[in-house]
């Protein structure tokens, strides 16, 4: 994932940065860090994307399983409806229905729970990294402006 990669990048910018004499302070590169931060940004909806694409594919895919099931049990009804002729086929053909239904509904249950925890553990992740991301931009934020104060401060000192 290229955000990551932008993220190393201005790990190593900070890492790499010339040291303020007497502190634990660096100097960066303004413009290029405000650079990496714009790339970032620019990622995110990527990635939003793909959450969305997620949620939209889980909808589907419960729509999908929830018409196969409508379909199964039209085909048990209709085949109840040809059985009716004798009262012992009328009466195992309620039984096969009723099996049929039983199956159908809990075969929905199992792909409908199937997928709900698929799409979680997909926009867990995703989360998770945006998360992470968000924490990684505040902190390059926090480090540029403490760069920037410590140059307000080392500016002031040489007048």
């Amino acid at each position: 994932m290229e955000i990551y990669t932008l993220l190393e990048t201005i790990e190593d910018l900070v890492e790499s940065s010339k040291s303020v004499p007497f502190t634990d302070k660096g100097i960066i590169n303004k413009e290029e860090l405000l650079e990496l931060i714009r790339e970032i940004r620019l990622k995110l909806p990527e990635d939003l994307k793909q959450a969305k694409w997620v949620r939209e594919e889980r909808a589907r895919i419960i729509q999908e399983a929830q018409k196969e099931a409508e379909d199964i049990v039209k085909e048990a009804e209709n085949r109840i409806i040809s059985m009716i002729d004798e009262h012992e086929i009328t009466r195992k053909a309620y039984e096969e229905k009723t099996k049929i239904i039983e199956a159908a509904h809990e075969m929905s249950r199992e792909m409908s729970e199937g997928t709900k925890g698929y799409a979680d553990n997909i926009l867990g992740n995703i989360e998770k990294t945006i998360e992470s991301l968000q924490k990684d931009i505040e902190t390059a934020q926090a480090n540029v402006r403490d760069a920037l104060e410590i140059l307000k401060n080392n500016r002031k000192e040489l007048k």
